[in-house]
Order: C-alpha cells, then sequence, then structure tokens
C-alpha cells in the first residue's frame, strides 16, 4: 500500500470540506468518471482510526461490490464483500461491502457491525428504487457516526425520500458538487463527449393492432414514442445494424492510435443484448463479449474485458453505472430507459480520461428525450473547450451550437436509407482522432501541489487481541485463498479418513481453535491448514 496519495483539486476541496463537517452525513456528487471512489476510500481511511465501529459500503450492484472491495486494499482496507449475517465477521477486517437489497433484510446485522462506524452509500439515489431499501439504510445505518453518500449527478426522489439526505423542493441537496464541466475544465479528469445522433423513420404495429408509423420528428404521445424507440432499436429492422456499423467504424479509426480502445453497447435486455451479439458477428464480422446480471460469471467477465483489448462488450444494466473501464471510447445507447440519471450514468462509462489525446463518442437515437439531455451534456463541453481554445489562444472556428448531431434518417423495416448529414462540431470530431489537436488534459503533468498530496499513517490493527495480529499476508484475496486451501484439506482429510465432512470440520476447528471458518482471522486459517497438513500426514505414515 503506498504511503502517500496524490488527490486531484476537487477531491482534496471536498475532503476539506468533509473533515470539516460536523454533522455525521455528508453528500458529494461528482461526475463519473472523477474518482468519487478515491474521494471516499481516503475519507474512510482518515477517519476509520478514531472510531470504534467498522466501516460499510453499500453499492447497487454484486459486481460493483467486488471493485469497492478491491479498491480498497489498494487504501490497506480489508473489506469482505461476500459477508451474510449467518457468517458473522472475521475480526481481522476493517469492514464489509453489501447492497442496497441486502441492507433492506439484514439492518440489524449491519447495525451492529457499523455503530459508531463509517457508513459510504454509493449511488445513493438507489435508496429510492424501493421503499425497503431506503428503510433498510435508515435502520442499518442510523447509529454510525459518518455516513457519506455519492452519487454521479444531481438527482430528484420526489415519490420516496431518501434518509440522511438534505432536500429542497424535492431537489436533493449536494455538501459537494464537481459536474462534467468542472472536470473538462480541469483537464485530464474526463474527455469531451460527442453524441452522434440518428435519426430514422420507423414502422410498427401497436399492441392493440393499429399500424403506426413516425420519424423521431414526429409529436406522439408518450406510449407511442416509448414504441417508436424501441421499433428503431429493433434488430428486424436497417436503423440499429447502420448505426453500430458508424459506432464500429468509429470505434476502428480510435485503435489505430489507441489499440486497446473499447466500445460499450447497452441493449434492452438480455434477449436484445443476444440479438446484438449475433449482429455484430453475422453483419459486421466482429466479436464482443455480452454481460448480463442473469450470467454467474458477468462480474469475471467485466473484470477480463477491462484488461484485454476486445473491441465491444454488450451489457444491459450491469455497466451502466459505476462499473469502471476506463479503456472504454465509444458507447451505443440501444436501449428504451429514456431517464436523464440513466443516460448520464452511461456517458459516465466513457468519457474517464486515461492519459494521451482523443474524445469519446455516444451514438444515440434522435429521441426527443434522449436528444434533450445530450443537447444539455453538448452545451457544457462547447463552453468548456471554447474556454480551453480561448486560453490557449488557438485560432480555429468556434463550435457552432445550432443543428448538433442529425446524422441519417432510415426506415427500419425497410433497407431504405435516405443521405446522412454530418454537421457542425461531431463531423469534425468523428474525423479528428488521426489529427495532432489539443484537448484540456492532453499531455498535461499531474497536479504537485504540496497541498493534493496526503500522508497516510498506518492504520492501527483491526483487532489488538493477539489471535488476531497478522502474521501472514492479509487482505480479502488472501483470506479466500486459504479458504480454498483448507477446503482442499478437508477434502483430502474425507477421503483419507473416511469420516464426513461435518466431522473433519469439526475436528480441525478443535485442533487449531477456530470456532467457525467464515469468522476466521487470516492466522487462524493459516493454523488450521497446518492443523489439516499434519493429520493428514499422520494418516499417510498409518496407512
Amino acid at each position: 500500500m503506498p504511503r502517500t496519495l496524490r488527490l486531484r483539486p476537487w477531491q482534496r476541496h471536498a475532503l476539506t470540506r468533509f473533515q470539516a463537517n460536523s454533522a455525521p452525513d455528508f453528500l458529494a456528487v461528482a461526475t463519473p468518471g472523477a474518482g468519487k471512489t478515491t474521494f471516499a476510500l481516503t475519507a474512510a481511511r482518515l477517519t476509520l482510526p478514531r472510531l470504534r465501529g467498522k466501516l460499510v459500503i453499500v453499492a447497487p450492484t454484486r459486481h460493483l461490490k467486488l471493485q469497492w472491495a478491491n479498491a480498497a486494499e489498494q487504501f490497506g482496507l480489508h473489506l469482505d464483500p461476500n459477508w451474510t449475517p449467518n457468517e458473522g465477521l472475521p475480526p481481522d477486517v476493517h469492514g464489509v461491502v453489501t447492497t442496497y437489497q441486502q441492507a433492506s433484510t439484514a439492518h440489524t446485522d449491519l447495525a451492529r457491525v457499523c455503530t459508531e462506524g463509517f457508513a459510504i452509500l454509493d449511488e445513493v439515489h438507489h435508496a429510492g428504487d424501493d421503499r425497503a431499501w431506503g428503510v433498510g439504510i435508515d435502520r442499518s445505518f442510523g447509529s454510525a457516526r459518518h455516513r457519506l453518500a455519492l452519487s454521479g449527478t444531481p438527482f430528484r426522489s420526489d415519490d420516496a425520500l431518501i434518509p440522511f439526505l438534505q432536500y429542497q423542493n424535492g431537489q436533493v441537496l449536494p455538501d459537494v458538487e464537481y459536474g462534467y464541466g468542472d472536470a473538462l475544465g480541469d483537464g485530464g479528469v474526463v474527455r469531451p463527449v460527442y453524441f452522434p445522433r440518428f435519426g430514422g423513420q420507423m414502422e410498427w404495429t401497436a399492441p392493440d393492432g393499429a399500424l403506426l408509423a413516425a420519424s423521431f420528428e414526429d409529436p406522439l404521445p408518450q406510449s407511442h414514442a416509448n414504441q417508436r424507440l424501441k421499433a428503431a432499436l429493433s434488430v428486424d429492422g436497417e436503423w440499429l445494424a447502420t448505426v453500430l456499423s458508424e459506432a464500429n467504424s468509429q470505434l476502428d479509426l480510435i485503435r489505430e492510435r489507441t489499440p486497446d480502445a473499447g466500445g460499450l453497447i447497452i441493449a434492452i435486455d438480455q434477449e436484445h443484448a443476444g440479438q446484438i451479439f449475433r449482429l455484430l458477428r453475422d453483419r459486421l464480422g466482429v466479436q464482443a463479449d455480452v454481460v448480463v446480471s442473469e450470467d454467474p460469471d458477468a462480474s469475471d467477465k467485466i473484470e477480463r474485458f477491462a484488461g484485454n483489448s476486445q473491441p465491444w462488450v454488450i451489457a444491459v444494466r450491469m455497466i451502466s453505472e459505476g462499473v469502471d473501464i476506463p479503456r472504454l471510447r465509444v458507447g451505443v445507447y440501444a436501449t428504451t430507459t429514456t431517464t436523464e440519471l440513466f443516460f448520464r450514468q452511461a456517458v459516465g462509462r466513457i468519457v474517464r480520461h486515461t492519459g494521451g489525446r482523443g474524445r469519446a463518442f455516444m451514438y444515440v437515437p434522435d429521441d426527443p428525450r434522449l436528444r434533450h439531455y445530450a443537447n444539455s451534456i453538448a452545451e457544457t463541453r462547447r463552453h468548456q473547450l471554447d474556454l480551453f481554445k480561448k486560453e490557449r489562444e488557438f485560432n480555429e472556428r468556434a463550435e457552432r451550437a445550432a443543428g448538433e448531431e442529425q446524422m441519417s434518417l432510415f426506415a427500419v423495416h425497410s433497407a431504405t436509407l435516405t443521405d446522412a448529414t454530418h454537421e457542425g462540431d461531431v463531423e469534425e470530431a468523428l474525423q479528428s482522432e488521426l489529427v495532432e489537436d489539443c484537448l484540456p488534459g492532453d499531455d498535461q503533468p499531474l497536479h504537485d501541489a504540496p497541498g493534493l498530496v496526503l500522508d497516510l499513517q498506518a492504520l492501527p490493527p483491526v483487532d489488538p487481541s493477539t489471535r488476531a495480529r497478522p502474521t501472514v499476508p492479509g487482505g480479502r484475496k488472501e483470506r479466500e485463498r486459504l479458504r480454498r486451501i483448507n477446503a482442499v484439506w478437508v477434502r483430502d482429510l474425507v477421503l483419507a479418513t473416511g469420516l464426513s465432512h461435518a466431522q473433519v470440520n469439526a475436528e480441525l476447528n478443535r485442533l487449531s481453535g477456530v470456532k467457525r471458518v467464515s469468522t476466521a482471522t487470516a492466522v487462524e486459517l493459516e493454523r488450521r491448514a497446518a492443523a489439516a497438513k499434519s493429520w493428514h500426514s499422520r494418516q499417510l505414515s498409518v496407512g
């Protein structure tokens, strides 16, 4: 674990505000890709030694539990992402990572873990998705000393007020806010994102049997607008195939300079994801990974994709929020979800700045709702890039706001296309990947201001007792490795002795002084494995 930590200016500012806050609750709203995880873990790392309770992090999904646990290891914080109430908690861990759903049923046990402790509520707007989830976090963390809530974008929760947050006219009030424009202006945090938008002429049969036809320019009631969007995204027409072809060509262009750049396609559901996979394979000759929550190996697939150079990944909601895959540069918004919060979270997956030059591109249907969200982000981008160009005394043509990003019109249920149109700054951006221009953060050194560097003092022992004092490498992965070793020894001893698994486990617990494997420390697991090895050797010598 590093002894010092370099923060971004916004993270240092947020940390200062958090440390000066006398109330138990603090809400940080920061654009996706800005580094909320680093800020939150820094706050917890510096605060936890003064608290009697443990650290509990609440995440929206199972995969994000693992992502948080892995990130915490870099701060010397050992968290259990597989914790369950009936198994207890080893004394040599700093806490657990759970989900909002689990908190709704395990609030009594979580309250015991986090009393006088530190709670991090990631993407806290999810606590308003289900009334039971809001009640769950209220009961779980009402006795915590600190509650740090995080969100990627400002939000409302009119239907269900979320515990521990402050409201004004239904809008949540953050204690610190760092938007996309702030991050783009700072440089080196996020990329400029562009929105190639595609219109079309859709024909579809409504649920009542009526045959309907409309373009994205035609005003429709919400139910018909939803059907129009679903028709555009159907693999039975040519609309989606053409958009995917355009997006794939752009990704190929980016990969000429950045070979590991990747693309994300957000599908409607699991069936739709499979259809897109086959469309890419059969029409474009392109392979893609498919990640859906129903797949038990979904988290492993995400980690593999994050670390390899596969061009495309198709997901439904697994990657739309919070998941960290920095190499993503191109997105295709092929889902019927039209809420602004979901849209901004999806855009956040592709804008993280990883060094070097380049832009990000989100391909979207020209649905009026999505157009509004895209224009809002694009206006922020234009403003910041104009400021940047003036500061750099660039004489290039100013970006134009009018007529942005209408690209092509074609019918979904036929192969007839109209002319494609490329207007304004989007056309320039699409052709820019091989041009040596300059953007905020390009080749920019890290901030070296002394106030941005923190000294991380060594953490005190989690449990001061002799039995929990570490004599083997700690951490979640080490504990998992030792549990696997113990399981192998139990299997071998069952074969060697003829005893049952329960009998072997009970004897090993007696020999090593372990009450339960699930609550055993790394030291105890090491001792138990040694006892198993010794027992097995005796059996072999007798035999």
